[in-house]
């Protein structure tokens, strides 16, 4: 596979970020859903990222994602295709006294992938629902399967991101209760078997809604919606230890409203 220039630049800032990190490849292997060998591949631009390993990675590392997804999805645009090289400008006539040559024009336009983006953007807000802040689908080409070894279990998943540790994967997560709220805000009590731990997934929180889950242990995660960026989306609590959604209380807090609770 040839590397483009973002790609490239992409490869680059992630091995920055784990040879900064001090963790190898055996320790992402360890603590991420993907294998020594993969992230050997990503880290050395041989093959697409998924964007939940860049997400994983700035995880561990307590990198701010912002700019690396920003860059994820330039690069997805090359991959996918749907940034192509604008094709170079035919040649000048010759025969034309005084006329400069062109220079000869090669590799990705700046300007023709910032219109990609563009075009990957309005695409986001028609695409598929969101698992957990995971997408249901992403193009093939940095899409690979998840190894089903989550980055923790059980307590040691206590207060970490489903996503970034492996454990809000497709095919790996039970809906042990469903709720609906004022204003149609959907609360999801979910639970991981693999991880053996739950958490709540909201849709529909305006900003400064807030919903808390509440376990029978006293151990208790919440999330709250931020600005506008957040309004509407898949929205998920940090995870807590435990195999069941009995005891559990989860709450929704709206800005001058009461709490509205439900239990399990």
């Amino acid at each position: 596979m040839t590397v483009s220039v973002v790609s490239g630049q992409l490869a680059e800032q992630l091995r920055e970020i784990r040879e900064r990190s001090g963790l190898g490849l055996a320790a992402l292997a360890a603590r991420t859903p993907y294998s020594k060998s993969s992230w050997e591949r990503y880290l050395n631009g041989k093959k697409p990222v998924p964007r939940q390993a860049v997400e994983a990675l700035c995880e561990l590392t307590g990198t701010p994602p912002g700019r690396l997804l920003a860059l994820w999805e330039l690069a997805d645009a090359e991959w996918s295709g749907r940034a192509r090289p604008v094709p170079a400008p035919e040649e000048p006539d010759r025969s034309v006294p005084d006329r400069p040559a062109a220079p000869p024009r090669t590799g990705v336009r700046w300007w023709a992938v910032a219109g990609a983006l563009a075009g990957v953007a309005a695409a986001c807000l028609t695409a598929a629902a969101f698992l957990d802040g995971e997408p249901d689908g992403r193009s093939r080409a940095a899409t690979e399967p998840l190894v089903r070894n989550p980055g923790c279990r059980a307590a040691g998943c206590e207060g970490r991101s489903p996503v970034a540790m492996g454990c809000g994967g497709a095919g790996m997560i039970t809906t042990l209760a469903t709720h609906t709220a004022s204003g149609g805000r959907r609360l999801e009590l979910r639970h991981a078997q693999l991880c053996h731990t739950v958490w709540v997934r909201t849709t529909g929180l305006l900003p400064g809604d807030r919903v808390e889950l509440s376990l029978p242990t006293g151990h208790t995660q919440q999330v709250t919606a931020e600005g506008g960026r957040d309004a509407g989306q898949y929205l998920a609590t940090p995870m807590a230890a435990g195999d069941s959604g009995a005891g559990t209380r989860i709450c929704l807090e709206v800005p001058g409203s009461r709490p509205e609770c439900f239990t399990g």
